[in-house]
């Protein structure tokens, strides 16, 4: 079987015999090469083919192999470009790097050298792309902190702005990773009181008998080894917020005092008769199933429903789309930040197995994933054998077996997917093309049949 092609090449070069000489030395190393005799057939030949990679004489017919480097660098995506002269001298060397090109070769050529430049020039040019794919995708992509531009983030963005300008307790709900705080943050920078202080507990992480001190605060003495009065994270949050993360793990008589805080905003220091009143919002967030908790006993439900007249449920990272390929660009520019590494871009491989990865732990898994593989780096772009095992090795699962009753025709079931592609990505054409893995000429001819009648049957 004929490998697959690992670059087009257009070779650029007068001399017949050292042209015919390049193109069997690419084509054996499984380039797929293109030869030319002039520089005006040379951009034609660019212009159709769109190619990865020139390789120019310096002197040509015409125009020279300058001339042709500028005219391919206004192209919208320009191919690296190798300069080959039998000239050498510093002063050519340093002009041709000046207009744009990526190496300068001089002859009598060395095969050996130029499969290096050809090799370095492609990882150059291919570096670049990613780095601007990325850049592209972190365009606009960030909420308050939180990245993504899918339907459900969108939705979600939306939501905290409207709940923001409330003021009463809100219900952050989602699965472990998600990045429920965040959206407390964010709650807390969109709304009034974003000049006060925000304050964030993690309730299953302070031992019971001491969760009422550490949130309502004591008075001296108030019982052994309270030598000091303290004045609990409600009243260090006056003005702000208090974030109570993994709510469901409250003991019950706690539960009883955070009802009765939310119901008039009074408080009772522990040791302490008198009441105090303070000014708080409360955001909690738990990844627990309240209302089964609520059914079987283990959560209050006066409680529940009065935290549940503001409630988000953060999407889960398998539900958002396009928004791994975003927050991948973002964790690798975070990471090589704070590494001090040189790490630029995700290998396409290594970007597919990101996107097929179910990622149960969320939006943190793919955070400690990226983070894990930039150790394993030796190049300037993560690859697929960097990734965890768990990632790169996996399997997609089967598909379930299904009856024959029922079942749409291919057609409909077509339909219905470029549709939905469509609403997942706000009608934006070109992301809906890359995620169906077809060309944008290609899903026009879709959206021209989404507009015919049904076939028969479909409903």
């Amino acid at each position: 079987m004929t490998p697959t092609p690992k670059a087009t090449v257009v070779v650029v070069e007068d001399d017949a015999d050292l042209r015919e000489l390049i193109l069997e030395e690419l084509a054996d190393n499984h380039y797929r090469a293109l030869g030319c005799a002039d520089a005006h057939s040379g951009f034609e030949t660019v212009r159709r083919e769109a190619p990865q990679l020139v390789v120019s004489d310096l002197r040509l017919p015409g125009e020279d192999g300058l001339q042709l480097l500028d005219r391919c660098r206004r192209l919208g995506a320009p191919p690296a470009f190798i300069v080959i002269t039998a000239f050498g001298t510093v002063e050519q060397a340093v002009t041709a790097l000046k207009h744009g090109a990526d190496d300068f070769l001089t002859k009598p050529l060395k095969l050996d050298h130029l499969q290096l430049a050809v090799a370095r020039a492609l990882e150059r040019r291919d570096l670049q792309h990613q780095v601007a794919v990325y850049r592209d995708l972190l365009e606009g992509g960030d909420f308050a902190g939180m990245i993504g531009r899918s339907a459900p983030m969108r939705q979600l963005f939306e939501q905290i702005r409207r709940i923001a300008r409330a003021n009463g307790p809100v219900l952050v709900l989602g699965e472990s990773g998600v990045g429920k705080e965040l959206v407390a943050r964010a709650l807390h920078l969109q709304s009034e009181r974003r000049n006060g202080p925000f304050i964030a507990i993690n309730c299953a992480g302070v031992p019971a008998e001491l969760l009422e001190s550490e949130l309502f605060g004591h008075s001296a003495g108030a019982f052994t080894g309270a030598q000091k009065a303290r004045k609990g994270l409600f009243a260090e949050a006056e003005g702000g917020t208090l974030m109570l993360d993994e709510l469901g793990e409250m003991p019950a008589a706690m539960q009883a005092k955070m009802l009765r805080f939310l119901q008039d905003g009074t408080l009772r220091q522990v040791g302490d008769n008198r009441e105090r009143r303070v000014d708080v919002r409360v955001v909690a967030a738990t990844n627990r199933d309240l209302e089964e908790d609520v059914t079987q006993g283990r959560f209050r439900a006066d409680l529940f429903y009065r935290l549940e007249t503001f409630a988000i449920q953060v999407p889960a990272l398998r539900e958002r789309g396009d928004d791994i390929d975003l927050l991948a660009a973002h964790f690798l520019s975070r990471h090589a930040e704070q590494a001090g590494l040189d790490v630029r871009g995700i290998a396409p491989e290594a970007m597919e197995r990101l996107r097929a990865h179910p990622f149960p732990g969320n939006v943190r898994e793919l955070s400690n994933a990226i983070e894990r593989a930039m150790v394993f780096c030796h190049g300037g772009s993560l690859q697929a054998a960097d990734l965890p095992a768990r990632i790169r090795t996996a399997e997609q699962a089967p598909l379930p077996e299904l009856g024959l009753q029922g079942l749409p025709p291919l057609r409909t079931v077509e339909r219905r997917y470029v549709r939905q592609v469509l609403e997942h990505t706000g009608n934006n054409k070109q992301q809906a093309a890359r995620i169906l893995g077809i060309g944008r000429r290609t899903l026009y001819r879709y959206l021209e049949e989404l507009d015919d009648p049904p076939p028969s049957g479909e409903r």
